[in-house]
């Protein structure tokens, strides 16, 4: 740890006021002496510490000590505090009886109905003030969950069950109570119901059992037990998609008529949301489950604090004896555990008991605790904060104990004398060993008059770019810096001391490879010697080339390296794979040179003196072959190789160039024309074929309507004819 003296040593101004912290031992060895030290310790004040309680006489017991503590400790520095539980006798138990009413549960039922003296009798074992309650779950009213027939909603059983109950979801039945006949005539009203699938929805049901605690009776000072016995397993969130259901279970108590209303609108409880609400209602679950089951609710124990799985047989017949040695393992098992710990607070817990547990960081551990037996544990606090409080509290116990902590980084001084101190130059007083300056003197010993300039001014001339102060290594005195001494004995220099000869980069654990000086953290090397380290002997040998150029002039040679220029390639940067293609680049120029055209016609002889042509008839450079087309519309075939440097060619132009034949006017007029009246023709004759096929297709059409029209062979009833003939009625013939 860092401590701190008051006394002030004589020093020069180049040391910095931070050197008088340091270890106890290294102040000592400067002349400090044990008074003149000052070293902060931890404090602990216990502001709340009623003793445990022995019984339970009706009144709020107390068992768990302290209640609240107050400490106030040094950064990084443990402190130790002892915290005692004691299991008050005859405290008092609310149990909540939670039973899956679906038709697989048929004989259970019948068998609970008959148990409710038993189970009273078993708990007077355990406490005279023991309470009851009863509830009962099935499912979600929706599908896939239950059949949403109208008939099968208000009777979801077989046909041949008389006594059968609506579908529902989570029933209250009785709240808490003492007496046997109330819990013996609620549960004997009650009867089977149904669902479709196997999960059922538990988890929906211990959720409202455990925060509506006005409804269901819980007692401020008990020990909550929920009781849930069923044979199947459970829907969790997530599960109400299948259902359409998509919001989240908002954790608040949703009863009406003792009926939980929002069962078909608000999806499953998480397995850490019941785990949460649990913990805070301090209610410790007892899981009396069939084997088939017994995995699935193991696991889920795992992940809810204080819980207990116990196997049922398969009529429930032992479930009394069940719930006794669920509650007994519960009840004798003593865990200490906090909540919402700051993150820059760590906690160690230390069991002192007969049968403890290991020493952990979340929580402390005693098992086979007895009722009216002391235990113990050693809480060791480390923290780096200001100010945090947090509680402390016996999983599934209300009495909890609240932690403050606050940091203890004041130095306890006073001032030795009234202002006009001589050690200030009688410009201000000391306080705590360091100069307060009357106004108009500022400095270490308030030895700068600031004249007609304030202090931030005359700071703000010490600040450099990122607005520290002399680099932080040196005072700031009378508008100038005035440097520290680096760890090596030497001095920080430069106008803001931002220079220093020890932070060189090394070669070989060496300050610039032991071939150059260190001069404001860059090495100057010796001449036969370069690099930033001065790691490299000054040589060329690895940076000729073949025509014995450095790096062919387009880089510099570094450590025997080619370093080139951008694009460049090493090992010798002669390629260059990012740059423009030199063929399209250098073509106005080959252009000129070559043929006297182009946009550099003019001024040929300027613009492209990078440029030493040849005009050959048959080109022997290689490296580079270009085919352009110039300004004129001809193909130009010239070859190029790069010289020495960046932009310096030898080109290659042939002679002649590839200048197609201009185009014949005639023939594209005569051919435009010709092209127009053939497709007249064509347009003419697709019209004439359409109106042909048109009239074709209506002469046919009427046609057919000719063969298949009748003719009527009738007189027309407007016509007399000239002759009447008359036939004799009676004439035989004969």
């Amino acid at each position: 740890f860092k401590f701190r003296f008051i006394t002030i040593l004589i020093q020069q101004n180049s040391e910095q006021e931070a050197v008088r912290c340091d270890t106890k031992a290294q102040l000592t060895g400067r002349g400090c002496t044990e008074g003149e030290i000052i070293s902060p310790q931890n404090d602990q004040t216990i502001d709340k510490g009623e003793s445990l309680s022995e019984s339970f006489n009706n009144q709020e017991p107390i068992q768990l000590s302290p209640q609240k503590i107050s400490l106030r400790l040094r950064s990084g520095s443990p402190n130790t505090f002892k915290v005692s539980f004691k299991r008050v006798e005859g405290y008092p138990v609310d149990l909540y009886y939670l039973m899956d009413l679906s038709y697989s549960m048929k004989d259970d039922l019948e068998n609970v109905k008959e148990l409710g003296k038993d189970l009273f009798a078993a708990l007077k074992k355990i406490t005279e003030h023991a309470q009851i309650g009863f509830g009962a779950f099935v499912d979600k009213t929706v599908l896939p969950y239950t059949n949403t027939n109208k008939e099968k909603l208000l009777k979801p059983c077989d046909e041949n069950d008389q006594q059968c109950q609506a579908a529902f979801g989570y029933r209250h039945v009785l709240s808490m109570t003492p007496k046997e006949d109330d819990f013996k005539n609620k549960v004997t009203e009650q009867f089977i119901s149904g669902n479709l699938d196997s999960p059922e929805g538990s988890l929906d049901a211990m959720m409202q059992a455990a925060i509506c605690g006005d409804k269901i009776g819980w007692r401020n000072s008990s020990t909550r037990l929920i009781v849930l016995t069923t044979d199947a397993g459970f829907h969790m969130a997530g599960d109400g998609k299948l259902a359409g259901i998509l919001e989240p279970n908002d954790e608040h108590c949703h009863m009406d008529n003792n009926l939980y209303t929002n069962s078909a609108e608000m999806d499953y409880p998480s397995v850490g949301q019941l785990a949460v609400q649990l913990e805070k209602n301090n209610i410790q679950p007892i899981f009396a489950v069939t084997k088939n089951v017994e995995d699935v609710y193991k696991e889920l124990s795992q992940m809810i604090p204080k819980s207990e799985v116990g196997v049922l047989s398969t009529d429930s017949k032992n479930v009394v004896k069940l719930i006794e040695s669920a509650y007994n393992r519960l009840s004798s098992k003593v865990t200490l555990t906090h909540d919402n710990l700051p993150d820059n607070v760590q906690v160690i817990y230390t069991p002192k008991c007969k049968h403890p547990g290991p020493s952990g960081e979340t929580e402390g551990v005693c098992e086979n605790v007895q009722v009216g037996q002391e235990v113990s544990s050693f809480c060791t606090f480390q923290c780096t904060s200001q100010r945090d409080s947090f509680t402390i509290r016996p999983q599934g116990i209300k009495d909890t104990l609240t932690v403050t902590i606050s940091t203890n980084c004041e130095c306890q001084c006073s001032d030795p004398g009234p202002s006009g101190h001589t050690h200030c130059r009688g410009k201000g007083n000391v306080s705590c060993g360091i100069c307060s300056c009357r106004e108009g003197s500022i400095g270490q010993f308030c030895e700068c008059d600031v004249g007609g300039k304030d202090e931030p001014a005359l700071r703000a001339s010490c600040q450099r770019h990122n607005g520290t102060e002399c680099e932080g290594r040196g005072d700031c005195v009378c508008g100038r810096c005035e440097c520290h001494t680096t760890e090596g004995g030497n001095s920080y220099y430069g106008d803001f001391c931002e220079c220093d000869d020890e932070h060189c980069e090394k070669f070989q654990n060496k300050l610039c490879g032991g071939n150059g000086n260190c001069k404001c953290g860059k090495c100057e090397c010796f001449k036969s010697h370069e690099g930033s380290a001065c790691q490299c002997g000054v040589s060329e040998e690895g940076c000729r080339t073949p025509n014995n150029t450095v790096c062919y002039g387009r880089g510099t040679c570094k450590c025997n390296r080619c370093e080139c220029k951008e694009g460049y390639q090493q090992p010798r940067c002669q390629t260059c794979l990012g740059c423009t293609d030199p063929c399209q680049t250098k073509l106005n120029c080959i252009e000129c040179l070559g043929f006297e055209s182009g946009p550099f016609k003019k001024n040929c002889s300027e613009a492209c003196v990078s440029i030493h042509h040849v005009m050959v008839d048959q080109s022997t450079i290689q490296s580079k072959k270009c085919h352009q087309k110039d300004s004129e519309g001809c193909w130009i075939n010239f070859n190029l190789d790069q010289l020495v440097g960046e932009d310096n060619y030898k080109a290659e132009i042939l002679k002649q160039r590839d200048c197609p034949a201009p185009p014949s006017i005639a023939a594209i007029i005569s051919g435009s024309i010709a092209s127009v009246a053939l497709i007249g023709i064509l347009l003419l004759m697709l019209i004439k074929l359409v109106i042909y096929t048109k009239d074709l297709k209506e002469f046919k059409k009427f046609e057919i309507e000719k063969k298949n029209s009748k003719w009527t062979d009738g007189v027309s009833p407007m016509f007399l004819s000239a002759t009447t003939t008359i036939e004799n009625p009676t004439f035989t013939g004969e």
